[in-house]
């Protein structure tokens, strides 16, 4: 299993990128925001990768982080969604929007991606929303490289295998997203069911983006109190 690329990218297409890996070029598929934030050919870049076989067709699909690379596969297991709807949906909202919108069971948010109706969309929100936490508590897991990369840059590209130390890459995850997965944790350990506590981290998040870790419990445990 192709679980992570890294190398230079020789072009960006209209949904894929060429990643050069020591004069071995991978064809990986990318949703339209990914695309967006990948450096300009000639650059080094890293992405976490989703490999689909099938008996006529090998297919990489690339992901800046763990958390986005695991709404894809979870996104692909529902009846109906294939790699370009989930890559839609990423696209359209981003990991911490799926999340948001998947723990909030918000329908028309999912509905927003291009070529998803009503029936799709609300089967995605309840097959995968016992699934939300899980993914949430992930956090970020950002893919970085250095600016400059040897030509003799290592092709690790099995799952799993340890990287090694690499300068931060300009880019960066949302904000909240650390606090997020940090506060889902702490609601966890207070007793919360995990679902119950993944909706309200969602919703105090999406209330107050910026909030930090304490901010975020503190909302997250009004909306969880027991209405008067």
């Amino acid at each position: 299993m192709i679980g992570r690329i890294a190398g230079r990218i020789e072009y960006k297409g209209d949904d894929h990128v060429l990643i050069d890996v020591r004069g071995v070029g991978y064809i990986v598929y990318c949703s339209d925001r990914v695309l967006a934030t990948l450096p300009a050919p000639g650059e080094a870049a890293a992405l976490y990768t989703d490999l689909l076989v099938r008996e006529d067709l090998l297919q990489l699909f690339g992901f800046p982080t763990l958390v986005e690379k695991e709404w894809h596969r979870l996104l692909t297991s529902v009846q109906g969604i294939g790699a370009k709807a989930s890559l839609a949906i990423l696209g359209t909202l981003g990991p911490d929007g799926v999340s948001r919108a998947i723990a909030l069971g918000d329908v028309n948010a999912i509905k927003a991606a291009k070529g998803i109706g009503p029936k799709t969309a609300q089967r995605v929100v309840i097959e995968l929303k016992d699934k939300a936490p899980a993914v949430m508590a992930m956090g970020t897991g950002t893919v970085t490289l250095p600016d400059d990369v040897p030509d003799d840059v290592p092709d690790e590209v099995i799952e799993g295998a340890p990287a090694p130390a690499r300068k931060p890459a300009p880019r960066k995850p949302a904000p909240s997203a650390s606090a997020q997965a940090e506060a889902l944790s702490a609601l966890g350990n207070l007793g919360y069911a995990p679902a119950d506590a993944a909706g309200a981290v969602a919703q105090a998040a999406q209330d107050a983006p910026e909030a930090g870790l304490n901010d975020l419990i503190r909302a997250a445990l009004k909306l969880l109190a027991p209405k008067t």
